[in-house]
């Protein structure tokens, strides 16, 4: 069986047995360590420079914030207050921490969507306190401290720690190339767990009306659809595929909190099913990519 086979039915396990097996989620303190371990491998070859800033990115940023709150009119429209929370969280939520080592995957530049992932986060972070008390109607003083020691750790400690170590053994910078297949393993375990996770979480809420839930995860699929696009739009030419998965893919975990926090489980739905739409969106384009040659 070739690699690009044995890779898709890999991913395509890791769904499956993350909605059966829902009591995994108990590992779902895992996910952290197994994104740091692989930002680690990505950092130990990515050096973060100026020149990796462009002005594209800013174009991100605006979209970003864009997506949170014409999702949040359109769920106000379409379904009341509720609603219009769920989608808002699911569109306003910055550039995943694994974006990075996805975009590696896909042999796209890494330093593109780390710049992203930073501007996202730090920019968004700073902003909620200001902009959750107008979607809440409440104050919400804790939001930037808990962005903060999230990207703090999960970030900049593997960033650090690959540039210690290729700074002490410059021959590290071979690493990733060597540890590719162990990446991807580590990919699968975390999606499996992130799969899990949401399993468990949706089926607590088993009491919720199906048209609500219907329509939660129909509009989260149509902003992930939207941010995939705009992405692709807004990297043209040269950053096509770097900043549709910058745009894309999300810390949903970051908004599944806030939800959780600040407003209610329903409302969580919203970044709940974000998590399924872009990781079969990542799925199907790490399939596609192993049947390619690196760019």
């Amino acid at each position: 069986m070739k690699s690009g086979s044995i890779r898709t039915l890999a991913l395509i396990l890791a769904f499956v047995l993350g909605a059966i097996l829902p009591q995994a989620h108990a590992l779902s303190w895992m996910i952290r360590w197994l994104i740091m371990g692989m930002l680690f491998v990505v950092f130990l070859r990515t050096r973060f420079t100026r020149d990796a800033l462009q002005r594209s990115h800013l174009w991100l940023f605006a979209a970003n914030l864009a997506m949170g709150f014409a999702g949040y009119g359109i769920g106000w429209l379409l379904g009341g207050r509720e609603v219009a929370l769920a989608i808002f969280f699911a569109g306003i939520t910055p550039t995943a921490t694994a974006a990075p080592v996805v975009t590696s995957f896909l042999h796209g530049k890494v330093d593109y969507v780390v710049a992203t992932f930073l501007l996202t986060n730090i920019g968004i972070a700073l902003l909620m306190p200001a902009m959750l008390p107008h979607v809440l109607g409440h104050p919400t003083p804790e939001a930037l401290a808990h962005v903060a020691g999230s990207v703090a750790l999960i970030v900049f400690t593997p960033m650090l720690a690959g540039w210690l170590v290729r700074t002490v053994h410059p021959r590290a910078t071979e690493w990733p190339g060597k540890l590719r297949n162990v990446s991807f393993g580590a990919w699968v375990l975390a999606l499996f767990l992130i799969t899990a996770n949401a399993s468990s979480f949706l089926r607590a809420q088993a009491d919720l009306p199906l048209g609500t839930l219907g329509l939660i995860a129909g509009l989260s699929l149509l902003v992930c659809a939207a941010n995939f696009s705009l992405g692709y739009l807004i990297g043209r030419p040269d950053f096509s595929r770097e900043a549709s998965q910058a745009l894309g893919q999300k810390n949903t975990t970051f908004t599944i909190y806030l939800a959780l926090t600040y407003a209610n489980p329903l409302v969580a739905l919203g970044p709940t099913c974000y998590v399924l739409w872009h990781n079969l969106w990542n799925s199907w384009q790490l399939q596609r990519a192993s049947r390619q040659p690196p760019r």
